[in-house]
């Protein structure tokens, strides 16, 4: 059995790489759209690899060999046909835009049997509906939510559905969508109308069969028909720690089945037996040492200016257990020579991971000699004292420091007019070892302030590599673009070992149909 999947608003893969994970090739992806370039090069290179792995294992070794950066190009003459047909899978395309919308259907009614089953999965954008976006949205002169077309994305793939009606849909969004409102109204509840019954939507009067839209945690459907003033919408929410996610990622997520297809005794996504930690998950991997920005980058500067911290605040907190942990990073920060880069040797470092032979796995499968996206940031020398303080501290009281109360040491307060105020006491976090992470957003893509790593050695923000980990994208998986546009794919992707127990439960849905 091998069901056809259409991912929208892909980004760099995360939903789609879980569903093609999903048994013997019971998924495969037909088609994937994505508007952001970087993210469609991550997107072909992925569709190539898995082509590879279903149809010429034999001939992986090209991939492999080009993440090792042994062959200039992932293709050769015995694999072209291959990436073509990737580049045929991966397709740059605006979905709301006129060419992006033909496009998209010429491709459909091309390669799509809509009498058999088949499945649509992807995320509309979410900065209009975020917290953080809508937060923004406020400062802005004149911003009127009704004229914000990213309110309104969720209809293009509401167009789908009402044109083409898969058999499933998955559709995941950001947990500030269940109280946006838009002319008073809660978003939300006009998105689970329209996508009960996508016909009435677009006002035609003949309506077809609608769809339940199902929870994947708890026995929660809505049907059309339904007041939305009857269901609790937070029974939509996953949260992704809970089921094997080293990341305290909450979002919703929207399952729905069409009517004729009887859902029966459906399954829920199965909890996990523990919490998976961000130690648990990147401790495997090659440490580093910070750049140096806005200046010469040197080890030897790095190393100095590191130390001259620790003198500093030792000299300036009377704080016994945070000099102890400051001492011990002291000794340590010699051992941390490399920065990184787009390709690190494994070394010793083999990334395995605590308590968890699945993930193992998972993360392992196909690994090339490198570690990928591997590289740290450059910071300049104020906040690397600053990352020294917060990782030590940490360390010290198994908490992340925060705000004007715990920065209190002369020299640490950065340039915030609200520092005191409590808007930015949160401004520096590090992510904890023995906890699952904070969400990995876009964010990361503009500073590594939110995401500073445990160890004060390093003295550093998380890497590509380390951030995809949370994530749990398979090391493999390469990603494309600079680094900034590397952490903006990364953070802004469904967890592929998630979206993969999101396949599995679909899978069982559809296999008796």
């Amino acid at each position: 059995m091998n069901i056809p999947v259409v991912d929208l608003f892909a980004g760099p893969g995360g939903l789609g790489e879980g569903f093609s994970s999903v048994r013997s090739n019971a998924f495969t992806i037909l088609v994937s759209a994505e508007k952001d370039p970087f993210a469609h090069q991550t997107l072909t290179m992925r569709a190539y690899y898995r082509l590879l792995l279903r149809e010429a294992p034999s001939r992986l070794s090209v991939y492999l060999n080009y993440c090792d950066a042994k062959n200039e190009k992932p293709w050769d003459e015995s694999t072209k046909d291959l990436w073509l047909r990737a580049e045929q899978e991966a397709q740059l395309i605006e979905l709301g835009s006129e060419d992006g919308n033909a496009k998209l259907d010429t491709i459909l009614h091309e390669k799509l049997n809509i009498s058999k089953p088949w499945v649509l999965i992807g995320g509309p954008p979410c900065q209009a509906y975020s917290l953080v976006g809508r937060s923004r949205n406020k400062g802005k002169a004149n911003y009127v939510p009704e004229n914000d077309h990213r309110h309104f994305l969720y209809r293009e793939y509401l167009r789908v559905i009402q044109k083409y009606r898969p058999a499933v849909f998955v559709m995941e969004n950001v947990k500030g969508i269940l109280s946006s409102r838009v002319n008073g109204d809660l978003i939300f509840h006009s998105i689970l109308r329209d996508l009960s019954d996508p016909d009435a939507a677009f006002g035609k009067s003949d309506s077809n069969s609608g769809y339940r839209i199902l929870s994947l945690v708890k026995n929660v459907e809505f049907k059309r028909g339904d007041s939305p003033d009857s269901i609790d919408p937070r029974d939509f929410t996953i949260r992704s720690e809970e089921y094997g996610i080293p990341q305290a990622r909450h979002r919703v997520i929207l399952l729905g089945v069409r009517e004729d297809i009887s859902i029966g005794h459906r399954k829920l996504l199965s909890k996990s037996n523990h919490e998976v930690t961000v130690q648990d998950v990147i401790h495997g991997l090659p440490p580093l040492r910070s750049r140096i920005s806005g200046g010469i980058d040197d080890f030897d500067l790095w190393k100095k200016s590191v130390l001259d911290s620790v003198d500093y605040l030792k000299k300036n907190t009377s704080d016994a257990l945070l000099r102890r942990e400051l001492d011990e990073a002291a000794k340590h920060i010699s051992l941390n020579t490399q920065s990184g880069g787009l390709r690190v040797q494994l070394g010793k470092y083999q990334g395995q991971v605590s308590g968890s032979g699945e993930l193992n796995s998972w993360y392992a499968m196909n690994r090339p000699s490198v570690w990928l996206n591997h590289e740290a940031r450059g910071h300049m020398e104020s906040d690397l004292r600053r990352y020294l303080f917060a990782a030590a501290f940490s360390k010290a009281h198994s908490v992340s420091p925060k705000g004007a109360e715990d920065f209190n040491i002369d020299g640490l307060r950065p340039n915030h007019k609200n520092w005191e105020s409590g808007h930015f006491s949160d401004r520096f976090r590090v992510q904890l070892p023995n906890r699952p992470a904070t969400t990995v957003t876009s964010h990361i893509s503009k500073d590594g302030h939110y995401f500073i790593h445990y160890n004060p050695s390093q003295c550093r923000s998380l890497t590509v590599r380390e951030a995809a980990r949370i994530q749990t994208f398979p090391d493999n998986y390469f990603f494309q673009g600079n680094r900034t546009q590397q952490f903006h794919q990364v953070g802004n992707a469904v967890p592929p070992y998630l979206a993969f127990q999101i396949g599995n439960v679909v899978f069982d849905l559809l296999r008796n149909k």
